[in-house]
């Protein structure tokens, strides 16, 4: 009954060029991702964090860097939650992408994405719902854990939160240094909050309904413990 932040990474000066960085070394963030990573603390204050959870990648490790050092907490760095490995389009400028043919089944049928030289979407979307599901039930009950990693990568764990296909995965909006809210229990995952860009977010704890695995008829009444 855990619940888990998602944490697309701060926007990092490859977001701001247009290019897409994939697995390259050496991409931190720019300025105004630093802003977004030193506002962190605050939007989660009031938030238990029993475990961070991070890609190994640079721009990942600097937005929860601040955190982590606030609460005292040493980040656990999982490989299966790094960025996709876009092999040869690694590096290139995203308009320069846009006329190729994989494109196209990037945008409509990413399932059957595979990446020259690199992997594919289903493949990343296998290995990060296994990571997230691992850690989740490493956690305690009603604990609150925090994922950091990247836009497809937590779209991926979306999708599979919400019970869609991996082809409707591009549905879903999720923007720099946003945070997505999702709750495992023993028969359904709930999707509590998507893309939220906005300031506390201390309301995602849990409510005490929570307990249930079973979803509220006629809604949830919005009441907390």
């Amino acid at each position: 009954m855990a619940t888990l932040i998602l944490l697309r990474h701060a926007r990092s000066a490859a977001n701001g060029s247009g290019v897409l960085a994939g697995r390259t070394p050496g991409v931190g963030l720019d300025e105004t991702g630093s802003g977004q990573a030193a506002g962190l603390p605050a939007r989660l204050e009031g938030v238990p964090l029993s475990r961070v959870v991070v890609s190994p990648l640079q721009r990942c490790q600097e937005t929860v860097a601040g955190l982590v050092r606030q609460r005292e907490i040493e980040p656990v760095v999982e490989e299966r939650l790094a960025e996709v490995d876009y092999g040869d389009w690694t590096g290139r400028k995203i308009k320069e992408l846009t006329g190729q043919e994989l494109w196209k089944v990037v945008q409509q049928h990413p399932s059957a994405a595979v990446f020259p030289g690199g992997e594919g979407l289903a493949q990343v979307q296998s290995r990060a719902v296994a990571a997230v599901r691992e850690h989740d039930r490493q956690v305690g009950a009603d604990e609150v854990w925090l994922l950091c990693s990247h836009g497809d990568v937590i779209k991926s764990v979306l999708a599979d939160a919400l019970g869609l296909h991996l082809d409707s995965f591009q549905r879903i909006v999720v923007d720099p240094c946003s945070v997505s809210v999702v709750r495992y229990t023993e028969t359904r995952p709930f999707v509590l909050k998507i893309n939220d860009t906005g300031g506390d977010v201390s309301g995602l704890l849990p409510p005490e309904e929570s307990s249930s695995s079973d979803a509220v008829v006629g809604g949830s009444t919005g009441e907390r413990s």
